[in-house]
C-alpha cells in the first residue's frame, strides 16, 4: 500500500504544450519528464547539457524529488544523468532541469517532448547526530569497496 502525497506543479512558459509528468504504468515508481526545448539539441559523445523540463514544483517538507535516468535511453543510447540520482530539495521553486550526458560514441538528438528522465518523490529522515567514541561492531565491520568479492 502507498500513501499519495500532493505536489503542486506550475507550468513554465516553455512547457505549456507538454504533458505533465506521469507514470507510464500502474506500478511505475517514477514519472517521466519531457524535454522543454524549442529546437532539437544534439548531445555529442561525452558532452553534457542542462535540459529544461518546462515546470517547477513545490515539494512538501520531509520529501525530496529525485531525478533519475530512463533505463531505455541509458542502455540503448548511453544517455544518462551526470549526477544520479539528482536531488531537488523541498525549498527549491525554480524550473526543473535534467543534466544529461552522452556516454556513447555517437551523437544523440534530443527532441522537444522526448521523455528524458524520471522523477520520483521520496520521504526522507532528518538525522539527529549523536557523537560517540566508538560504534557497535558488526560482522561486516569496516569492510567495503568490494570486500565480499575475493
Amino acid at each position: 500500500m502507498y500513501t499519495p502525497v500532493e505536489i503542486q506543479i506550475m507550468r513554465m512558459p516553455s512547457g505549456t504544450d507538454l504533458p505533465m509528468p506521469r507514470a507510464m504504468t500502474a506500478g511505475s515508481a517514477g514519472c517521466d519528464l519531457c524535454a522543454a526545448i524549442p529546437a532539437p539539441v544534439i548531445l555529442q559523445p561525452l558532452q553534457r547539457k542542462l535540459i529544461p523540463t518546462g515546470f517547477a514544483i513545490a515539494i512538501p517538507p520531509g520529501y525530496e524529488a529525485q531525478i533519475r535516468p530512463r533505463s531505455g535511453l541509458a542502455i540503448k543510447h548511453g544517455i544518462t544523468l551526470i549526477n544520479s540520482p539528482g536531488t531537488i530539495d523541498s525549498d527549491y521553486r525554480g524550473e526543473i532541469f535534467c543534466p544529461l550526458i552522452n556516454l556513447s560514441d555517437q551523437p544523440f538528438a534530443i527532441e522537444r517532448g522526448m521523455r528524458i528522465a524520471q522523477l520520483i518523490i521520496a520521504a526522507f529522515a532528518t538525522p539527529v547526530w549523536t557523537e560517540v567514541p566508538t560504534l557497535d561492531s558488526t560482522l561486516r565491520g569496516t569492510g567495503g569497496f568490494g570486500h565480499t568479492g575475493h
